[in-house]
């Protein structure tokens, strides 16, 4: 039986923050962004609701950066890059098709890909011009 989740305008503007950025931000984020708004709002709801958020497929993960979770809003198939010196996480657009990758791996290894999920490491524009 499916979890019954309630209509809570903290809960909705939680989810709208994260969807409405292209920083991949950390819940701590969230929680600061979040909580110019609602000034009563406790880290623990806004973690909490990631987590459901996360269960229920509607953001996702992207990396690990510096020991801290890093979430997208958009799930869709797409890869990132991360700075390996400012720890910044940014979509790539470099034609990559997850499908395409799913089908080498069953052409090349006999198994089925149920996910592809490609982030590639090192330094981003900035870091590289200072």
């Amino acid at each position: 039986m499916e979890k019954k989740r309630n209509f809570s305008i903290k809960r909705a503007t939680v989810l709208e923050t994260i969807r409405s950025t292209k920083t991949h931000p950390s819940a701590e984020w969230v929680y600061e962004q979040v909580k110019e708004k609602y000034p009563n709002l406790s880290r623990a709801t806004v973690y909490r609701n990631i987590a459901e958020f996360k269960e229920a497929g509607e953001i996702c993960s992207v990396a690990v950066v510096n020991g801290i979770d890093r979430i997208d809003g958009d799930c869709s198939p797409h890869q990132h890059f991360v700075c390996t010196t400012c720890g910044a996480v940014e979509d790539l657009d470099i034609g990559l098709r997850t499908e395409d990758i799913s089908e080498q791996i069953s052409e090349r290894f006999g198994g089925k890909a149920e996910r592809v999920h490609l982030t590639a490491y090192g330094l981003c524009r900035r870091c590289l011009e200072k």
